[in-house]
């Protein structure tokens, strides 16, 4: 079983092995731009995200999360990107500015050469991803903005195959979560945190307002396999059609066994950080999910459902709290996933940008160069 797993694991990453000539796609874009000599402006300001309700996980609650915003400049053009910082990343406002202070995009005088900038950006420090998230994000937005097209566009998907985007119902008292509920009425699908001793009472409340599809999110709340595996065949009945993280993800054989004998696919989210993870999963979930935030941008989130699709896993392109900026990046990649949960955006009062929108419950993606978004307040 390891060596067939070995063995698949090494023929993606072989599959993914010419993905890195990227810079050869641009070619015609690059004849348009007139370099100065002057090389990549970036900038960045704290921004804090303000949640519409209080937001409850397993382990954790909380009403704001802190953020960085960016931009890269390149010959009077601009791309956005940002760095969001839920607690369980262990980042900060100072750690996320403390990393992009160290950089020196300035060397760089032509931001099609984005293999080499972001290998750059990854190569000063381990770690940071959040951080280097926001610039990876920033330049597909220059680079997408400077070749007039939208990045959808430029990987070759259709936006008519992105899928509904879940929406996130926190845990919270029956009375808050009726309430959210009937907020969500205009999604097809709903996404609900588990974890707590109330965790068939969250989903009891649920059905008692509405009987859309549900998938759920563990955040690795349950430690018992076969308290788990018992879970699942209830849910399962209650029409949950997927259950994202259910066990920690050191639990590994645990899983595995799960998933094994699961009723309803798996999902990793905490164990499935970056390239690497995709095909150590392999096995022990039946999908991943791919965060801008965790896997430090497009670049390599691309390359996760690359090689992703030839091990044969699901996909589903999830998100933090985040603006619409690193929303409408991450959805760039949804027509080529079987599911998304991009509501971090419409979970904050405050989002300074627009984009992407969900026309009833579908991901709808907008032909607008970059990453398509629109400054609704001046930032930078």
């Amino acid at each position: 079983m390891n060596t067939r797993r070995n063995f698949i694991r090494t023929t993606g990453l072989t599959a993914l092995a010419g993905f890195s000539g990227i810079e050869t796609l641009f070619a015609a874009g690059r004849k348009q731009v007139k370099k100065s000599g002057k090389g990549l402006v970036l900038r960045f300001i704290p921004y804090d995200l303000q949640l519409r309700h209080t937001f409850t996980l397993a382990n954790s609650s909380r009403k704001n999360t802190p953020d960085v915003l960016t931009s890269l400049e390149f010959e009077g053009v601009t791309g956005y990107g940002e760095a969001s910082m839920p607690p369980y990343l262990g980042e900060s406002v100072d750690s996320v500015t403390r990393f992009l202070s160290s950089l020196n995009l300035s060397q760089f005088n032509d931001p099609f050469q984005m293999d080499k900038i972001l290998q750059y950006v990854d190569s000063v420090m381990p770690g940071y991803c959040a951080e280097k998230a926001a610039v990876d994000i920033a330049l597909h937005d220059l680079v997408g903005k400077l070749m007039g097209q939208p990045w959808y566009k430029i990987w070759g998907f259709d936006p008519a195959d992105a899928p509904n985007t879940s929406f996130t119902i926190g845990i919270d008292t029956p009375e808050v979560v009726r309430q959210k509920v009937a907020e969500a009425a205009p999604y097809k699908i709903l996404k609900v945190k588990l974890g707590q001793k109330t965790d068939r009472e969250m989903v009891e409340t649920i059905r008692s307002a509405t009987n859309a599809p549900l998938c759920v999110d563990v955040n690795q709340g349950w430690t018992d396999r076969q308290m788990a595996l018992d879970m699942i065949h209830w849910l399962k009945e209650k029409g949950v059609v997927f259950v994202e993280q259910p066990m920690p993800k050191t639990a590994i054989d645990d899983m595995a066994w799960l998933t094994e004998n699961s009723p309803l696919p798996t999902v990793g989210d905490e164990s499935v950080q970056r390239l690497p993870d995709v095909g150590k999963a392999k096995g022990v979930y039946s999908g991943i999910n791919i965060k801008l935030m965790k896997c430090t941008g497009m670049r390599e989130a691309h390359q996760m459902l690359t090689l992703a699709r030839s091990l044969n896993m699901k996909v589903m392109i999830g998100c933090m709290t985040e603006t619409s900026c690193a929303i409408s990046a991450a959805a760039q990649l949804s027509p080529k996933c079987d599911w998304a949960d991009l509501d971090g955006n419409l979970l904050i009062s405050n989002d300074p940008y627009s984009g992407i929108q969900v026309v009833d419950g579908k991901v709808t993606l907008i032909d607008k160069p970059g990453i398509g978004i629109h400054n609704l307040q001046t930032i930078f």
